[in-house]
């Protein structure tokens, strides 16, 4: 591994472009495998620097403040860390001189790489993955959006070592490689706030199957109309696995309205029955049990394996997760849900949800949808908060004049509390699934989540 690294940043100038997580993670590779380098250092956030064991130094200089992005044409190479923007730099530099760990990583790796994305669901999808190969393999690291950077575990990589990779749209932003296993699941209109335009986030989601080659193998969703129309109308690997919970013809992975899932594969045809699964409840997390049975079966996981594997995962936080039943009602923290797809979604496989609170900061996406839905639905009260909420509370209010629902604007979010006790009836649910990000009032939905636990919690 550090030879091949050693070659991609030999005698190079290097720039590590924000100093989160990731930044913090190239910095102590690069360090450990050309001790003598200069690195220079740059972030906006004068804080990113307050840690211990990193200061300006011959070897190690450091740029903060607003003119962090200045002077980039004096490097060789630009690490950049996922959140940063690549419409900020002018079009020479983007091209040719900045690169990520992302891409680094699947230049050296891209052959034991299963990479999963979409706008919702890759999470689940990859961390099931993980955990079904996990019983099969001893060799398996889950890296990525899920919270850890590829770096991290450079140094346990073998030849046999599997690699799941969760890829958000910015950490596939900026690559040139593809893995060798690409698992697309569902494109909608998200962080419009980084990428300006919905066709610039789609090319970045895109990326991921972009450049695979002969051998390489692409599992997608059919029924997402973004997907299935870029894998129709770009040139993909011959290698294909079909999801579809539609369409049940030919070579694929399906399901069925029940909860069924069909394997026709070249060498195979099964049926497993995932009707009585508790914690992936709804047709979306049948999309993703479809996505990771494709994925292992190409891997010769044995299908009975795999099945048992489902049924032992215990599923992830803040997604559709039960909290508990307090003062009569039931909580279902649901922060992920940051689109109006996967509010819709949510309040379709509870079915009994009462209130739901939406809301947060406003990223410019489409909320009609969502506006019908809730318009034409059985919710009871809907309690908005952030400039989302307020987006989304007008746009209810210049479609429809009388509601029959009950509307609560809420300026901070301990609120929810009274709302909740006074308005939902016994032996409902209340539901948080926002339709937008957390960073108005929270660092991550994981802190949003966690304070909307709270609240249940202390009624």
């Amino acid at each position: 591994m550090k030879d091949k690294l050693l070659k991609i940043l030999d005698r190079k100038k290097i720039l590590i472009l924000g100093f989160g997580k990731e930044g913090q993670s190239s910095y102590r590779i690069i360090r450990q495998i050309i001790p003598e380098s200069q690195i220079v250092i740059a972030d906006k956030n004068k804080g990113a620097f307050s840690l211990d064991g990193f200061q300006n130094t011959p070897a190690c200089k450091m740029i903060s403040g607003e003119k962090y992005l200045e002077g980039l044409g004096k490097y060789d190479l630009i690490i950049k860390s996922p959140g940063i923007p690549s419409h900020l730099f002018p079009k020479d530099i983007a091209q040719k001189k900045i690169t990520s760990q992302t891409e680094l990583f699947l230049q050296l790796y891209s052959k034991q790489v299963i990479g999963v994305t979409g706008t919702k669901g890759k999470s689940t999808t990859s961390s099931l993955i993980y955990h079904i190969l996990s019983t099969s393999f001893d060799d398996v690291v889950l890296v990525g959006n899920i919270g850890v950077p590829p770096f991290e575990v450079l140094e346990g990589i073998h030849d046999e070592t599997k690699i799941v990779f969760e890829m958000s749209a910015h950490q596939l932003e900026n690559i040139s490689v593809s893995p060798r296993f690409a698992v697309l699941l569902n494109i909608f209109q998200e962080h419009l706030d980084h990428f300006k335009t919905y066709d610039a986030y789609q090319y970045a989601k895109f990326n991921i199957l972009r450049f695979q080659k002969d051998g390489d193998y692409l599992v997608y969703n059919t029924d997402n109309p973004v997907v299935c129309g870029g894998v129709k109308n770009g040139e993909v690997c011959q290698d294909q696995i079909p999801l579809s919970l539609v369409h049940h013809k030919g070579i694929g992975v399906f399901g069925t309205a029940d909860g069924e899932v069909l394997v026709n594969l070249s060498n195979e045809k099964q049926t497993v029955d995932f009707t009585k699964r508790k914690q992936l409840p709804g047709k979306h997390n049948l999309m993703n049990i479809m996505a990771a049975v494709a994925i292992c079966r190409k891997l010769q996981v044995s299908l009975e394996i795999i099945t048992r594997a489902i049924f032992d995962f215990k599923g992830l936080p803040h997604r559709l997760e039960y909290i508990g039943k307090y003062k009569g009602v039931y909580f279902y923290n649901d922060s992920i849900a940051t689109i109006p797809e996967a509010v819709i979604e949510a309040v379709k496989t509870l079915k009994d949800v009462d209130t739901l609170i939406l809301g947060g900061k406003d990223r410019g996406i489409d909320y009609s949808g969502l506006v019908d839905f809730l318009l034409n639905g059985k919710v009871r009260n809907i309690v908005f908060i952030g400039k989302a909420g307020d987006r989304i509370l007008a746009e209810i209010k210049e479609t429809k004049e009388i509601l029959g629902f009950n509307c609560f604007r809420i300026k901070r979010f301990q609120e929810i509390g009274d709302i909740v006790l006074q308005n939902t009836e016994p032996g409902k649910i209340c539901l948080l699934s926002p339709a937008a990000s957390s960073y108005d009032m929270f660092s991550s939905f994981e802190e949003r989540g966690g304070a909307f636990k709270k609240i249940a919690e202390n009624l």
